[in-house]
């Protein structure tokens, strides 16, 4: 048994279904068959994945041959920074099992509890996420991964936070879409963007595509309607841990944590507790 369970995980395609999850230490992956609608099998006994004790906070994508990749972060409990290591299986639920070694990506600079104005309870982590090109087009078995750098965006002047990414591929066409909070109109000069008077602390939802295997993006899109202050809602975690995206036929569905209440119909009205909300957000031009 763990001691604890943290972040669980589910992919599936290619005729199986994988979970991962941090069991108190290190990260641990199971998968089981699918054969059709409501037919999953058995799942295989837990793998211990090598390399990754302390590590969490990941994802997990599968590949067009039925590999799978989990990416997690190994960091400080703090703001000190944190670095981010990928493991694959290369053959799925066939025998050979996970590397015995993960394989490092990258430093982050983002900490495991990194506090930030738009997340002042909860705080952030550089939250990684796969995602993994099984289409058969130009850029099949590619594989993709989004993450926080402590560095602004390229494509805007910002110095305010943008936090949460998450990432998607439409299987239909290859193309990507990721998404992210983001707090770059909050100036604590009043508006529609800023709720309290205070800089960097009220959040939007952006987001951006791309069209060419990530080669280049478009310019940065807002997804919610209005503008959200994650602190107002007094539960102790702000957004939360991490957002959701879903991307098919040329259209992404996003999901976020949000009270600005922009619908009109929130139950608890503006800037209160926050609610779950979605949109579909076609691919758009430069």
């Amino acid at each position: 048994m763990f001691r604890f369970v943290d972040q669980p995980t589910i992919a599936a395609g290619k005729g199986e279904v994988w979970v991962v999850f941090n069991g108190g230490g290190p990260i641990v992956a199971a998968g089981a068959p699918v054969t059709g609608l409501g037919e999953v099998g058995s799942f295989i006994a837990p793998d211990v994945v090598a390399g990754t004790n302390n590590c969490t906070y990941g994802d997990l994508a599968i590949g067009p041959h039925g590999q799978v990749m989990q990416v997690c972060t190994l960091t400080e409990s703090g703001q000190g920074g944190g670095r981010i290591y990928v493991n694959v299986d290369p053959d799925g639920l066939g025998p050979a099992g996970f590397n015995d070694h993960s394989i490092f990506v990258v430093d982050t600079h983002v900490g495991g509890f990194d506090f930030i104005p738009a997340q002042p309870d909860r705080s952030v982590d550089a939250e990684p996420g796969l995602a993994w090109d099984r289409t058969g087009g130009p850029h099949n078995g590619r594989v993709y991964l989004v993450y926080t750098l402590e560095q602004k965006n390229e494509s805007d002047n910002t110095k305010n936070s943008q936090f949460l990414p998450k990432i998607s591929l439409d299987p239909t066409t290859g193309n990507l879409a990721v998404i992210w909070y983001d707090a770059r109109n909050d100036l604590g000069t009043g508006g529609a963007a800023d709720t309290d008077g205070i800089p960097n602390t009220d959040a939007q939802l952006w987001g951006a595509f791309s069209t060419d295997g990530g080669q280049t993006f478009t310019k940065n899109i807002q997804i919610s309607a209005g503008t959200s202050n994650s602190h107002d809602a007094q539960n102790g975690i702000d957004y939360g841990d991490y957002s959701g995206l879903s991307f098919y036929g040329g259209i992404a569905h996003p999901a976020w944590s949000d009270n600005s209440n922009s619908t009109g119909n929130n139950p608890d009205g503006t800037l209160h507790q926050l609610d779950i909300y979605s949109a579909s957000v076609p691919v758009r031009g430069r």
